[in-house]
């Protein structure tokens, strides 16, 4: 370890544990226990291993100044209420969203091995990172998991003016008996908010019906791109509302009436989630049932690939593959964002970890 911050011109390699300490270090300066900012860490790292870096280590100075502005709460007390086994509901009390969302996988995983299945609401959190995590943590105790989010409006919705719904995402985790799970992971909008930040920096144009200008007008120009558009139009806004409805408006936290009302609270940041957890079990043979899962991914992997392809993947087969190199040869983290990360840390007195 060295006592100074480095920085290099390009990106920097560090492995993936030294990344994960050195991150709950930062987020514990910013405030939360060690045992959250070490649960906040692992989702970060988890995202960045499988190549999702917009949702991996570049996202612990944006929550460290989440956690100094106030507006997400360091040491929230938050509760499970519940009226039946099979369901609960967590208030979040503004916990950042991998707080709240492993507490509800956990407990959403207890709960479906009592009952068969089970559903965790989760109101009142903040930014929920990769909802990926969640869900391949209940498939790692051998459950399905499905996992909804609805957020603040930044999405067009068909046939509306300007920003109307959130790029809500879905994510679905299906064990395997000898193959990585099954990972689906997706949100409702064509293109990322992050990808049109970065087209605009690059001055790479954006897709044909990918983006929009700030009244909704279709754009390939990222200069003029404010804000995504829904995957299969009138379908991907259709989903997004449908999130709203089964997160927010379920457990009586609306985002999207707020938003767009007079109320200026309305546009305060803030997110809902919807946790599934179900059991193979009560279905039948959880054996027979995963073994049968390897064979349905394996019959699609022995389909004839089309011409010009890189053969045939499965969700999440590659992400897995991608984390299974980064877990040997280490993580990359851009230089903007490594350099925030030393200034965070010599502010703190944080020893920096050696880089590779």
């Amino acid at each position: 370890m060295t006592d100074t911050p480095t920085t290099r011109p390009g990106k920097v390699l560090l492995p993936a544990e030294d990344l994960r300490t050195f991150s709950a270090a930062l987020l514990e300066t910013g405030g939360l226990s060690p045992e959250h900012a070490r649960t906040t860490a692992d989702v970060f790292v988890w995202a960045a291993l499988r190549g999702v870096d917009s949702h991996g280590i570049a996202r612990v100075p944006a929550y460290l100044e989440l956690l100094a502005k106030g507006i997400a709460n360091a040491r929230p007390e938050i509760t499970v209420e519940s009226t039946t086994p099979a369901a609960a509901v967590l208030d979040a009390d503004r916990a950042p969203g991998p707080v709240a969302l492993t507490a509800a996988a956990d407990e959403a995983v207890g709960r479906a091995k009592e009952n068969g299945i089970a559903t965790v609401a989760v109101r009142r959190t903040l930014h929920t990172g990769a909802i990926g995590y969640y869900v391949s943590r209940i498939a790692e105790q051998g459950l399905i998991g499905i996992g909804f989010v609805s957020g603040m409006p930044n999405m067009g919705y068909t046939g509306v003016k300007g920003p109307a719904v959130a790029t809500s995402p879905l994510a679905i985790a299906v064990p395997a008996a000898h193959r990585d799970p099954l990972l689906l992971d997706m949100a409702t909008a064509t293109i990322a908010l992050g990808r049109i930040r970065q087209a605009r920096a690059s001055g790479t144009p954006l897709p044909e019906g990918a983006a929009a200008t700030a009244d909704g007008t279709p754009t390939t120009d990222p200069a003029e791109a404010v804000m995504p558009l829904p995957l299969g139009g009138a379908k991907g806004s259709g989903m997004s509302l449908a999130f709203e409805l089964i997160t927010g408006v379920l457990v009586g936290a609306p985002i999207f009436s707020a938003f767009h009302s007079d109320d200026p609270q309305g546009r305060k940041h803030r997110q809902n989630a919807l946790i599934i957890a179900i059991d193979p079990a009560a279905f039948g043979d959880p054996d027979a049932f995963v073994a049968s899962v390897d064979t349905t991914l394996e019959t699609l992997k022995r389909l004839p690939p089309a011409a010009a392809t890189a053969g045939v993947h499965y969700p999440g087969e590659r992400s897995a593959a991608t984390a299974a190199v980064r877990a040997g040869s280490g993580i990359a983290v851009a230089p903007k964002v490594w350099q925030q990360l030393t200034a965070a840390a010599a502010e703190a007195g944080i020893t920096v970890p050696d880089v590779l």
